[in-house]
């Protein structure tokens, strides 16, 4: 038996190592001339810099946390999360909801009488995300926080997403940690990431090539799909040059993608495919030449007057993410094509990102020593309301076909790195026993 796995990036990557671990025969098709996918790095001018913004290795399954540090080997550092949010030109705790201690008086006792609130009310199952915000925080970190930070990370907004997705991904504040939050009183929310570990050397592709060096026999690169069909039992995989065999296929490209070189994909599965939303990714990468900026890990912008979400402090992370004597920044700007954002001059974008964060003594402007600016078209799943009966039909069309789907854009879930190595993990384990 021969496996082919499309996309070597670290879902592909992670099911190659799995399967070779198992002696079975496979053959990773990379469209590009290097691996790595959404976790790729670009080194430059002595700086280093992750190409989507922030990544962190962190994870709540002890086997999928092991298996990434065990390839790292030494290659790697811990650190506490120390994160804020820059509301109103204040740095408040994150989440927001454990830093009510940082705001103003009267915006502090807003956001606790909401939520206190919200404790004696008995709620009808939220039909929507903002709903679900509302009724879980009350009306002050909803309308602080909570809706602007969301409608701007993911470009869409709540009141037209599911709520499926939210449990276990943000959760459910304690009302004594509220409360104590409220006092001043030290708390701590999301814990299961307040440790996290990070490559010394090499940003997080450095990963991804851990993960390379154990397969890459077993992985073609420069190989770009064009035709998948089936004849004779066998799944025949046609490139610019060659054709490839395999008994069976396992992909972890994009779901828009693989549609397009499918052969014979029904129209309401191309309708199902079409209709999923997601959004895209800007990464404005800035050398500075100070030695330190500040000691956050990344921190989180609501105000709609920046097109910045996140901003991620690299040096934080590893001091070997620059030059010695300079530091660096990273803002990510979720966008649609179409938009007002895609509309913009790349250097229009980067001078308004250099300008508001210069005007928010986030950094100082005349120290730029270094600007580059990366798009990536897939960057985060959106959960609409309609997504759950899209991605049913989908599901069943490949299950019918046996054709495996892996990763986060392959399944076409919000997963974190963790979740994509859990998810090839899992797929081995249960097709490969």
């Amino acid at each position: 038996m021969k496996i082919g796995i499309l996309g070597g990036g670290l879902t592909g990557l992670t099911l190659g190592y799995l399967l070779k671990e198992k002696n079975i025969n496979f053959e990773i098709l990379e469209k590009s001339d290097e691996c790595g996918g959404l976790c790729k790095t670009i080194q430059e001018q002595g700086f280093t810099f992750d190409k989507t913004g922030g990544h962190i290795i962190f994870s709540k399954d002890k086997e999928v946390l092991n298996f990434i540090l065990n390839l790292l080997d030494k290659n790697k550092t811990q650190r506490r999360r120390n994160t804020k949010i820059l509301y109103k030109n204040r740095f408040v705790k994150y989440p927001f909801e454990n830093g009510l201690g940082n705001l103003p008086k009267q915006e502090n006792f807003e956001c606790l009488n909401e939520f206190i609130k919200t404790l004696n009310q008995k709620y009808n199952r939220p039909e929507h995300f903002k709903e679900w915000i509302y009724q879980t925080f009350g009306r002050g970190i909803a309308e602080k926080y909570m809706i602007p930070y969301n409608e701007k990370i993911w470009n869409f907004k709540t009141e037209n997403m599911a709520t499926f997705w939210v449990e276990g991904r943000i959760p459910k504040p304690p009302p004594e940690d509220i409360i104590k939050s409220s006092l001043g009183l030290e708390t701590e929310g999301y814990t299961h990431q307040l440790y996290f570990h990070y490559p010394k050397y090499g940003g997080i592709q450095s990963l991804i090539k851990a993960i390379e060096e154990k397969i890459h026999d077993n992985i073609t690169k420069n190989f770009e799909v064009k035709s998948i069909k089936k004849e004779n039992n066998k799944w025949i995989i046609s490139g610019n040059k060659e054709k490839k065999e395999f008994d069976k296929v396992i992909s972890t490209i994009p779901i828009f993608n693989f549609v397009k070189v499918l052969e014979n994909i029904p129209e309401n599965i191309t309708n199902a495919v079409s209709n999923l939303k997601y959004n895209s990714l800007i990464t404005v990468m800035l050398g500075l030449n100070t030695k330190k900026l500040n000691k956050f890990h990344w921190l989180y912008l609501p105000d709609k007057n920046i097109l910045t979400h996140r901003l991620i402090l690299p040096k934080n992370h590893s001091p070997n993410m620059t030059p010695k004597g300079k530091s660096s920044v990273v803002a990510e700007i979720t966008y649609n094509e179409g938009d007002d954002i895609s509309k913009m001059k790349d250097e229009e974008i980067i001078e308004h990102i250099i300008d508001g964060l210069h005007e928010r003594n986030l950094i100082d402007k005349n120290n730029i020593c270094h600007k580059k600016l990366i798009k990536s078209k897939y960057a985060y799943v959106i959960y609409d309301l309609n997504y759950e009966n899209n991605i049913q039909m989908i599901y069943d069309f490949f299950k019918e076909l046996d054709i495996g789907l892996c990763g986060r854009f392959s399944e076409f879930k919000y997963l974190n790195m963790d979740a994509c190595i859990k998810s090839a993990v899992d797929y081995i384990k249960n097709n490969f026993s």
